[in-house]
């Protein structure tokens, strides 16, 4: 029986690696069943795929690749070098590993492997996690058979002769199957009480983290009101030493990887826009104040932010403002006014009415791996994607 086979390529960031693992896990899940499956991911050494490739659950290979800086340094000098060396290194790769389907969900290293694809006449699909697409997604995308979008808005940025499809971001099937007595038990938080999660990503923000801190010794949160906070592993000891006694009811850690728990027992979460953090709260129906990073590529949080408040999800607060807003305050009042239920609900109606992304995606990607499959079939295929869009 002939062996599908599949190269995920994307990385650096977990909002580019945690969407590959939720696409691969589903298509290994939907597949294995009618024929063996062989699925590899493509990272750099420097990515968040490489610190966890001992749970990633797939074999990693590397290749060196990097983007250039905006300020001169002298390591810019080398990137050119470096793009050959990795087109080189991919192109071998795809050759001998002989995929069915390549997926690319972002980061630098998608560049070479999906180049490499498709001048291997092999079909490319992409997924996109922001409103504004990344660099990497608008040079690819020309030459991709589909692009799966978080966001319909990211259209308007990207020219292709392939089929865009919305589909929303996908996430892991169990991120909002935690169970909320076990998550208070778990942290020692309190079940009569409200909690708030501030989260910032595995490496945490200083400025939300500060911002929550002023509240927190400031003592604007009222009694009956909790804190459920990753401060990331850099703030943890700073931000624990400054809280002192005012932490002593509530639950600080640095980073934690069972998150379905940490959503579970979340009232309302103060958060980053990043696309995979908001995918997150989306599933689990989070009300949240959102802090877009400022800096980040394009501004896309500041437009995953907006995008999630025009849905009636979340309030935003940009960074500028927060002398003068205090994120604590925020979240108190929409559970105290309300608006939190109100964005609750409608988050679960709109989860009801739509199929996870994660199986939309992972479904059609089923359907061109089957496609490239049958004898003959593979460059008739891509003959017809790329005369016929």
């Amino acid at each position: 029986m002939t062996t599908a086979r599949l190269i995920f390529a994307g990385g650096g960031t977990g909002g580019h690696l945690y969407p590959a693992i939720a696409i691969a896990d589903r298509m290994k899940e939907m597949l294995s069943s009618k024929m063996p499956v062989e699925i590899i991911f493509v990272g750099t050494k420097r990515g968040i795929e490489y610190r966890v490739r001992e749970t990633l659950g797939y074999p990693l290979h590397l290749i060196n690749i990097r983007g250039i800086a905006r300020s001169f340094t002298f390591s810019n000098l080398a990137v050119p070098f470096l793009i050959v060396s990795a087109m080189f290194k991919a192109n071998a790769l795809v050759k001998k590993f002989a995929p069915h389907v390549v997926v690319g969900t972002g980061g630098y290293v998608s560049w070479p492997v999906l180049r490499a694809a498709s001048g291997q006449k092999i079909t490319t699909v992409l997924q996109e996690q922001n409103s504004f697409p990344g660099v990497t997604t608008r040079q690819l995308a020309p030459k991709a058979t589909r692009i799966y979008l978080g966001f319909g808005k990211a259209s308007e940025m990207l020219k292709t002769s392939g089929e865009m499809i919305v589909t929303g971001n996908p996430v892991r099937a169990n991120i909002s199957k935690g169970d909320r007595a076990e998550a208070m038990k778990a942290f020692g938080l309190d079940p009569n009480k409200k909690t708030i999660l501030v989260i910032g990503g595995s490496q945490g923000a200083r400025s939300v983290n500060q911002a929550v801190l002023q509240g927190l010794q400031k003592s604007v949160l009222p009694d009956g009101y909790q804190l459920l906070w990753q401060t990331g592993k850099r703030d943890y000891t700073e931000v624990s030493a400054a809280a002192g006694a005012k932490a002593k009811s509530h639950a600080l850690f640095p980073f934690e990887s069972r998150m379905e728990l940490v959503y579970a027992a979340a009232d309302v979460a103060i958060a980053r826009a990043g696309a995979i953090t908001l995918a997150e709260i989306e599933a689990c129906a989070i009300p949240s104040v959102l802090i877009p990073y400022p800096h980040a590529a394009g501004d896309h949080q500041r437009k995953n932010a907006e995008e999630f408040a025009r849905q009636g999800y979340a309030t935003v607060i940009d960074e500028n403002e927060l002398a003068g807003h205090d994120p604590l305050s925020e979240a108190v009042a929409l559970i105290s006014s309300g608006k939190a239920a109100q964005m609750r609900t409608a988050m679960r109606q709109a989860n009801e009415k739509r199929s996870p992304a994660v199986d939309i995606i992972a479904n059609d990607i089923v359907n061109l791996v089957t496609m490239a499959m049958q004898p003959g079939a593979v460059s008739d295929h891509r003959a017809i994607d790329n005369k016929g869009r």
